[in-house]
């Protein structure tokens, strides 16, 4: 078990330092951040000057070694376009994003379940043929196209719902903002944590629907249903366990794609989170930023990828006797 959490974590490293290097060599040619700093009046003296106090003209090795050492310890500098460090920024950025990822999480995940359980255990029934039908929306409709017809019907027709923010915020005593303990804030999460969550809500849904319906064609199953066990036993004790590994692939992998797609979802609703710190960072070429950003999003995905890879061993018994032997 030892053996299989540090192989796991020494690949994980692995990612972690290619993701940096692309990132830094990447945004290095997003166009030229000094600028962007300066006003039209700056002379070109004191702009070699600004360039030299920023360590631009370093080599690249050296850039690159340094935004690695300064990265480990959480600092990736100055922000170019706000001049305040970049840890302070995405410290008030990540709890709206973090916060809408979660919300979005247990709707897609527990509504993808249910979902597929049901119109895997009861494929003919009219209810399963109208969960498959709405599903197709979540395939085929674009995140921004979900985001806009949800604010047309809710919050401008209906009125029932803000079309953008994140409502008021309660900041904790350790400094955390969270909107989800007042009325407002729940109210604007609402409409983009299910634009989010749809597309990985309908995946989910699918992959648990024929994962199921394939094992219960199965022999042991059969077998099941000979010896006269309840259908319930059979349902969520036999099929259903066999079902989790595909599920738990998805549903991490889902968890992942759901703070790198927050970009657009953010985007639309106006959701101050760290999507849109990217895109107003991309806008300015502020490199610090955008380097940060996809870092914390690699890292991110390491993580679930990680514990996924954990819960394989817990789940599945044929490979704790596979590491074993």
């Amino acid at each position: 078990m030892l053996n299989f959490i540090l192989k796991r974590l020494v690949q994980s490293m692995i990612v972690m330092l290619v993701v940096a290097l692309i990132s830094f060599f990447l945004f290095n040619f997003v166009g030229d951040p000094i600028s962007n700093m300066v006003g039209q009046e700056t002379t070109t003296k004191d702009m070699e000057e600004l360039r030299e106090r920023l360590g631009l003209n370093d080599p690249y090795v050296v850039q690159f070694a340094r935004f690695v050492g300064n990265a480990v310890q959480g600092d990736f500098g100055i922000s170019y376009r706000m001049q305040r460090p970049v840890d302070e920024i995405v410290a008030e950025r990540m709890p709206a994003t973090l916060e809408l990822v979660f919300v979005s999480a247990l709707i897609a995940i527990g509504l993808g379940v249910a979902g597929g359980l049901f119109t895997g255990l009861k494929k003919k029934h009219w209810f399963s043929k109208v969960i498959l039908t709405g599903s197709l929306i979540g395939v085929s409709l674009p995140t921004f196209v979900i985001g806009i017809l949800l604010i047309y019907v809710f919050a401008v027709q209906l009125n029932l719902l803000p079309s953008f923010g994140r409502g008021e915020v309660v900041r904790l005593s350790s400094g955390w903002t969270t909107g989800l303990l007042t009325a407002s804030g729940w109210e604007a999460i609402i409409l983009p944590s299910i634009t989010l969550a749809l597309y990985q809500m309908t995946l989910i849904l699918r992959i648990i629907r024929s994962e199921l319906l394939e094992v219960m064609r199965t022999d042991f199953i059969k077998f099941a249903r000979a010896r006269g066990l309840k259908r319930r036993d059979i349902n969520f004790g036999h099929a259903l366990k066999n079902t989790l590994i595909p599920v738990i692939t998805v549903a991490g992998l889902q968890i992942g794609s759901l703070i790198a797609f927050s970009i657009i979802t953010e985007t639309v609703f106006q959701w101050p989170g760290m999507g849109s710190l990217f895109i107003q960072a991309v806008q300015f070429a502020d490199v610090p930023v955008m380097s940060a950003y996809l870092v914390l999003v690699a890292f991110f995905f390491v993580m679930t990828n990680l514990i996924v890879d954990l819960l394989y061993f817990v789940v599945d018994p044929r490979l704790r006797v596979e590491i074993k032997g």
